[in-house]
């Protein structure tokens, strides 16, 4: 039986990540998750892609705020809830909206980071966006993922992977919220509905990756792995893929060590 072997939520989008044991999920998706964004000035959002050394800005939750560390910067907080300074035009990728701004101070401290002019912005609870009909069997809400609230990979699928390179990656290189262990590779290829403990996913969408995962989580620097490898056997068009994007029904809690039952196939 496949179960939980850990969990990942990632307060700042594209900044490092906490590892967590339990994980309330929220109407749009994990707790905590993608809740806050680094933009530009004209309120685009800035990723690994354009920025890669957002992977070495380390988050801490000490509730009510999230702690802020990057080299060469000294530590800042942010309020987790409240205390904005108004609300700010965003884009994340087709979504046009508003979010919340959090401050001078963190927006200093950014732009000192990386060297450009930026803002860091908290998704406002009571924004809308939904994610892609196309996909999702019913109405269904994401912050500031990049498209769905939960992405899920297998330990296996990463081994497997591994097995075809020289060097091997980590599973920080994908981002994932729910790691599986206990299954064969690529099974989550052909899960179409998933139940974690109480907890009913729908999993919608194959994950196509992008250079951030050619980002090393630790140092910043940038490669052409994996993506060259997976290009060789998970290509499909112009993209490739690795993992799967789930829409979970409701709230409810994941935990470490819960059991994925497979209610649907594809």
């Amino acid at each position: 039986m496949p179960r939980v072997s850990a969990l990942h939520i990632y307060p700042v989008k594209s900044c490092g990540g906490l590892n967590v044991q339990c994980v309330r999920l929220e109407e749009h998706g994990p707790e905590f998750d993608r809740r806050f964004m680094v933009v530009d000035g004209t309120g685009r959002f800035l990723t690994q892609r354009q920025e890669p050394r957002l992977a070495l800005v380390r988050p801490t939750l000490v509730r009510p705020t999230l702690l802020l560390d990057a080299p060469g910067m000294r530590q800042i907080e942010v309020a987790l809830s409240g205390g904005g300074r108004g609300r700010v035009p965003i884009q994340v990728w087709s979504h046009s909206g508003e979010a919340e701004y959090v401050g001078e101070e963190p927006a200093g401290w950014f732009s000192e980071y990386l060297g450009r002019g930026c803002r860091l912005v908290r998704w406002g609870e009571d924004e809308v966006r939904f994610c892609d009909p196309t996909y999702a069997r019913f109405e269904s809400q994401v912050a500031f993922a990049d498209g769905f609230p939960v992405l899920l990979i297998s330990e296996a699928s990463l081994r497997d992977l591994n097995g075809r390179m020289d060097a091997a990656v980590p599973m920080d290189r994908f981002r994932p919220n729910i790691v599986v262990q206990d299954c064969e590779p690529y099974a989550e290829d052909n899960w179409k509905q998933i139940r974690i403990g109480d907890l009913l996913f729908d999993v919608v969408k194959p994950s196509s990756r992008c250079v951030t995962t050619t980002v090393d989580q630790s140092t910043g620097e940038v490669g052409k792995e994996p993506l060259k490898t997976l290009a060789t056997y998970r290509k499909r068009g112009n993209a490739v893929f690795f993992g799967q994007n789930c829409i979970h029904h409701g709230p409810g809690m994941v935990r470490v060590g819960d059991e994925v039952r497979v209610t649907e196939t594809a």
